[in-house]
């Protein structure tokens, strides 16, 4: 069974909904006319009798009636008997017991006359075991109940109708914009056109769904754009070694097919080369699988001893040959150890990188991991692009490096919810900033001093 569209569904359950409320409606002023003309009719029944018409009534009354009279008005003796002009009027057990009581509370009911016709009784008591039943027909009264019957039904049928037109109306302007993000939305599944946006007017639910995608594709659009400049970027950064390598290679096969061996020096100088850009190579590669993985594709979050993950990248910084002091106290952070040391071993590797023959002092102190080169710092003009893919400074081009060790820095750190800063340090040289929140002891230990 196919389902109802979101504006039919809303159509019907408006018009429902005020079909509803206009049944009840109609149903309770139905009975309020109901009782009202009952209440006037027993009224009129009620209305005083002088004695010339309870004398009358004596005179005139026989145990079949009289034809004659409109008004129906029937004695009831305490034996059983009756004495009534106009149709006579059917005794129940109730109107028996007005007969033995004097004065007291008349009771109303609906009943037939010995005709079988409906009418409205009031039983009074007479006299001393005698009750008279008043009557008055109840056909005029269901006339007009039937009639008012008629007439609410068809104000119920042009307000139920109306409202069906008024849930079309609203359910048009109200999904008006629910109808223009669905269009957004197919258009973009259809050309893939990321640029789509939606007018937002207003601050109701509509307009924040509206702001929400807006924000969604400006996300996405950012995010294919900044995917496709990985990929350009690196088939330029790729392009460079793989030519050198591929020049080197054809040098070295046709030495070899021609039979003109190279000199031994030029062809180690050559073998050498070939090492070095397929060293290149591998840390490009390298580098480039560590920018491609998601925000939720990196390794399991732990909480681990930060200062021994920056020992260790000392190590490895000093294997390399680098000079490294180091000033480190106690600090625990949440977060992949692998990438907060490779982080941590590419900012000392880039600030050996700058200052040749100088040491790199690495500090950590509540959370603040700096790194400081003595090297000749960097322009303020650039420091902002410092940490964007494949940026290099012009006076960094002649060093070895793909750009890329500072943009690790700072996708690692910020997986671990921290920020990275690069500014140059007082009295010459840069200093790199890490701020990663985390305690000063473990949390199992502090459970356990609590």
């Amino acid at each position: 069974m196919r389902r109802r569209s979101l504006r039919s569904r809303l159509i019907l359950l408006v018009t429902v909904a005020v079909a509803l409320a206009i049944a009840a409606c109609a149903a309770l002023s139905w009975f309020i006319v109901e009782n009202q003309l009952i209440r006037q009719l027993d009224q009129s029944i009620l209305e005083p009798e002088g004695k010339g018409d309870q004398k009358f009534l004596l005179e005139h009354c026989t145990s079949d009636g009289s034809p004659d009279y409109h008004d129906m008005a029937t004695l009831l003796r305490a034996d059983g008997s009756t004495c009534s002009l106009g149709s006579p009027i059917v005794p129940t057990e109730e109107d028996r017991g007005a007969c033995e009581g004097s004065g007291g509370e008349p009771i109303f009911r609906n009943g037939v006359t010995r005709d079988g016709e409906a009418v409205r009784v009031v039983t009074l008591n007479f006299g001393p075991g005698v009750a008279v039943l008043e009557a008055r027909p109840l056909y005029h009264i269901r006339i007009t109940l039937r009639n008012t019957a008629i007439l609410l039904a068809a104000v119920a049928a042009v307000g139920v109708l109306g409202a069906a037109i008024a849930g079309l109306l609203i359910a048009r302007t109200a999904l008006r914009p629910v109808g223009r993000l669905t269009k957004a939305v197919e258009h973009i599944a259809k050309t893939e056109d990321l640029d789509t946006r939606i007018p937002v007017t207003g601050d109701d639910e509509i307009a924040r769904l509206s702001s929400s995608f807006n924000a969604m594709t400006t996300a996405l659009a950012g995010s294919r754009e900044r995917q496709k400049q990985l990929v350009a970027d690196a088939g330029h950064e790729l392009r460079t070694p793989l030519t050198t390598l591929r020049t080197n290679i054809d040098l070295l096969l046709r030495s070899e097919q021609t039979g003109r061996s190279l000199d031994p020096q030029a062809k180690e100088r050559l073998l050498v080369n070939v090492k070095a850009q397929f060293a290149e190579l591998t840390t490009l590669v390298a580098d480039l699988l560590q920018l491609a993985r998601g925000d939720t594709d990196h390794e399991p979050h732990v909480e681990l001893p930060f200062h021994e993950v920056v020992t260790a990248a000392v190590e490895r910084a000093r294997l390399r040959g680098a000079e490294v002091v180091t000033e480190l106290s106690p600090w625990y952070v949440v977060g992949g150890a692998a990438s907060l040391e490779r982080a941590v071993l590419n900012l000392i590797d880039n600030a050996a990188k700058f200052s040749p023959g100088g040491e790199v002092e690495v500090r950590l102190d509540g959370g603040r991991l700096t790194v400081r080169d003595h090297g000749p710092g960097l322009p303020e003009e650039e420091l902002p692009h410092v940490f964007e893919r494949f940026w290099r400074s012009p006076s960094a081009r002649g060093l070895p490096g793909s750009g890329l060790g500072l943009a690790i820095v700072a996708q690692a750190v910020a997986e671990a919810g921290g920020e990275v800063r690069l500014a140059n340090a007082p009295g010459g040289g840069a200093i790199a900033t890490i701020r990663l929140p985390g305690t000063l002891m473990r949390r199992s230990e502090t459970d356990k001093s609590v």
